[in-house]
Formats: structure tokens, C-alpha cells, sequence
């Protein structure tokens, strides 16, 4: 086994920057006060969750009392789906999503199906991409709520929010977006937007994980998701995460100060990724855009192998990447972001995802080069499939 250790696999998880970690100290043994309580350092703790929502609101171009904070971005999404349903059910209940989203948006719709809610799942193009002639297509006059993720957390597809957001409006339905993997990654500005609600988690850009949060633009109507206490101007109850909120905000402004420099190097190993893996590798597809993605994001299916032995294999070798979605990986199912794009099952299953992140460089990307083409091929030596193919080849050019 190798000693080295070379983490690929920034979509499932970023580490805390020490930075972050080192704003988050003092609220866990020094100013450990509940926000809710009147004297000192409670309201310490209090003066603390209002300036982290004022960073994050200045970020992504929000007031502060249109920040509030969850416990995750699975949470922020339930919140915005089941709280725009059911405040605005007396008006319809349709809802219109894709066949792409992840588990957190797609299983709170069908849990909705199961309540009465009709929800239209709309399909992708190869690439993973929906556009606004489908979304207005699809518009009904019941249609309460529309919820198309920002960037697609397995193929890192960027969908055209702006434009979708701009339909939305105009026919006066609110529009949620899960920019979970496009926050920290790309900049962001809600009314350029045209969202009612964004949903972001921060552990996904370098924050500490348990914490999240929800835009939500002023006048849009929304049911509590939690009930008891006043937290969050009482629409989410439970005593705040002080520690986790203020590692979310702090983390977010190192994001956006460093953005630029962080993207250019990003795109460049995402880039020579790709170009490496398709220069030297057989029998691979490329999934997902190929400008339209996210910068870190590169996303392969190799024919005639499964993915988890490809995984399994690259740990042996001290590579950490997956298959997709941390989420499902306990799925023996192929990926249904796959599975959406067109690609039949065996392929789909031979899929590998690698999310590059801030201290990723060349020589990761020279190691990775060096060890996954060995892999790839001692796997698909021990499948038929490709050694009919091989001997139909070897044929073909006698």
C-alpha cells in the first residue's frame, strides 16, 4: 500500500481550513453561551450568528434577514421544497424538478407525491443539462414550485439558472436552487439569479460539516420546517450552531476572497485530468460538460470495469476518489445521474469520479496518471467482455 495519500474527492467533503477552525474555537469553550439568554456571553454567541449573516448575505448578494441557518444543506432543501409546498398548496400542487437532482431534493419531492403533490421530473440532455424552453414547457397553471440544482454534485454540469430564474418570475412562481456544490466554487449573486431560495452546506468550501444554510428572499412564503423555540426570527427552532456558523461564514469569505486564483488552478488540473485520461486510456467517456462544469469536477465511465474495484484499487495506491454521490454510496444501484444522461448500466457502474481541491497540484495529477491507467487494464483483463472485443480488434487488423 502506498504511504501516500492524495485526496480526490473535494465534492463529498472539503477538510476545515485552519483558519476557520481557529474562528470556531472560542464559541466552543469560551463564548459557549446560548444566544437566547440575556446576559453576557449569550449575548456574545447572539452578536456572533448576526455578523456571520451579514458576511454570508454580503457574499452572495442577500439582505441578512434573508439568511438563516440549518443544520445542513439536506436540511436547507427539505426546508425550501416542503415549506414553499405546503404555504402555497391552496394555489396548486405541482412542482417541477429534474431527473438529475440530488437525493435531498429528489426523495423530499416524492415524499410530497405521497402527500398529493404532482411533481414533473424533467429529462437531461447527454451532458446533463435541462434548459428554460423545457422548464417553461412544463409550467402549469397549479405549479407552485420549480427546484433545478446549480451544479450537478456527480458530473458537475452548470444549468442555466439565470435564464430559468428570469421564467420563473415572470410567471410568479418561486424558484429554489440546491447550490450546494456551486457555493465556494462559483460566484454567486442571488438577484442576478432571479432565485427565491438557495440552499449551501458548508463543508462542501472548507467549513466545518452540521451546518447550512437557506436564502430566502423577502415575501416568499415558507412553513416552519422545525417547531419550538424563536430561533431564526422563529421560522427554525433548535438552539444555534454558534461554532458551525460562525466556521460556515468565515469559511465562505476565505472562498470568495480567493476565488479567482483558486478556480484558474482548479480548471487547469480538471483540464489536463481529462486530457491525460483520454489520451491514455481506451473505451472512456467523458461525463457531463466539457465547458459547462464545475472547476474541480472530472467525471469518467471505463467500459468493462466496475467502479468500486476501481475505487478499491486507487485506495490500495493512497488515492481517495468515488463512484458519485457520497450520499448513496452504500448503493449497489449505477448512479441515476448516469443512468439520466443515457448510458446503459455496465458503463454507468464503471464510473469514477475526481474532485480536485485547494492543495491538489501537478504531481498529484502525475501520480494519478502514473497508477490508473495500470488499474484500468489489469481490471479489464479479467473481463470477457473486453477480451472479445480485444481479439475482435486484434482480427480486424490481421
Amino acid at each position: 500500500m502506498s504511504t501516500r495519500t492524495i485526496y480526490l474527492d473535494h465534492a463529498a467533503t472539503t477538510y476545515v481550513k485552519k483558519e476557520v477552525l481557529e474562528a470556531m474555537l472560542p464559541w466552543f469553550t469560551e463564548n459557549y453561551g446560548n444566544p437566547s439568554t440575556v446576559y453576557s456571553i449569550g449575548r456574545a454567541s447572539k452578536k456572533a450568528i448576526e455578523e456571520a449573516r451579514e458576511t454570508v448575505a454580503r457574499i452572495i448578494g442577500a439582505e441578512p434577514r434573508e439568511i438563516f441557518f440549518t443544520g445542513s444543506g439536506t436540511e436547507a432543501d427539505n426546508w425550501a421544497i416542503k415549506g414553499a409546498a405546503y404555504a402555497n398548496m391552496k394555489k396548486g400542487k405541482h412542482i417541477i424538478t429534474t431527473s438529475i437532482e440530488h437525493h435531498a431534493v429528489l426523495h423530499t419531492c416524492q415524499y410530497l407525491e405521497s402527500e398529493g403533490f404532482e411533481v414533473t421530473y424533467l429529462p437531461v440532455d447527454e451532458y446533463g443539462l435541462v434548459t428554460p424552453e423545457q422548464v417553461e414547457a412544463a409550467i402549469r397553471p397549479d405549479t407552485i414550485l420549480i427546484s433545478i440544482m446549480f451544479a450537478n454534485n456527480e458530473i458537475g454540469t452548470i444549468q442555466p439558472i439565470a435564464e430559468i430564474g428570469k421564467i420563473a418570475r415572470a410567471k410568479g412562481i418561486c424558484f429554489h436552487t440546491d447550490a450546494v456544490q456551486a457555493m465556494g466554487n462559483i460566484r454567486i449573486n442571488v438577484s442576478d439569479l432571479n432565485v427565491d431560495m438557495l440552499s449551501m452546506s458548508a463543508h462542501k468550501f472548507y467549513g466545518p460539516k452540521g451546518v447550512g444554510a437557506l436564502y430566502i428572499r423577502k415575501g416568499v412564503k415558507l412553513t416552519s420546517f422545525m417547531h419550538g423555540g424563536a430561533q431564526e426570527r422563529g421560522r427554525r427552532a433548535s438552539t444555534e450552531n454558534v461554532p458551525g456558523i460562525v466556521g460556515l461564514a468565515k469559511a465562505l469569505e476565505l472562498a470568495d476572497k480567493n476565488m479567482d486564483e483558486y478556480n484558474r488552478k482548479l480548471i487547469a488540473l480538471r483540464d489536463r485530468t481529462i486530457e491525460e485520461i483520454e489520451k491514455k486510456i481506451p473505451f472512456v467517456r467523458l461525463n457531463g460538460h466539457r465547458e459547462k462544469r464545475l472547476p474541480g469536477n472530472v467525471n469518467f465511465s471505463f467500459e468493462f470495469i466496475e467502479g468500486e474495484s476501481l475505487l478499491l484499487m486507487l485506495d490500495m495506491k493512497g488515492i481517495a476518489a468515488s463512484s458519485g454521490s457520497a450520499c448513496t454510496s452504500g448503493s449497489l444501484d449505477p448512479s441515476h445521474v448516469l443512468l439520466a444522461i443515457g448510458l446503459p448500466h455496465e458503463i454507468a457502474h464503471g464510473s469514477l469520479r475526481l474532485t480536485f481541491g485547494e492543495e491538489n497540484t501537478d504531481e498529484d495529477v502525475d501520480y494519478l496518471m502514473e497508477v490508473l491507467p495500470e488499474i484500468v487494464q489489469r481490471l479489464r483483463e479479467m473481463s470477457p467482455l473486453y477480451e472479445e472485443i480485444r481479439n475482435k480488434n486484434s482480427d480486424g487488423h490481421k
